[in-house]
């Protein structure tokens, strides 16, 4: 079975536990992720979202709010003496 079948046939539940796993880097019954462990459950859950159209705003990484530096408006303070 191919990487996209699996990602296809992957229930919510299994989504939600590799993203909890990747969270906390380690297994529901404590054990510690390797990086090689986080990087294959970090794709997954990535590809999961791509190929389910998650929402944009429930996907991993996502920012509510833009960057303070990318703001249009910035309010000046004048500091008096």
């Amino acid at each position: 079975m191919s990487l996209q079948a699996l990602i296809q046939n992957m229930t919510p539940e299994i989504y939600h536990n590799l993203r909890t796993a990747v969270e906390l880097r380690k297994w529901p019954n404590g054990v510690r992720l390797t990086e090689d462990q986080v990087e294959i459950c970090m794709e997954a859950v990535i590809r999961y979202e791509l190929t389910h159209d998650l929402p944009a705003e429930q996907r991993v990484g996502f920012m509510e709010d833009q960057c303070e530096s990318d703001k249009e408006h910035t309010d000046i303070i004048k500091i008096m003496h």
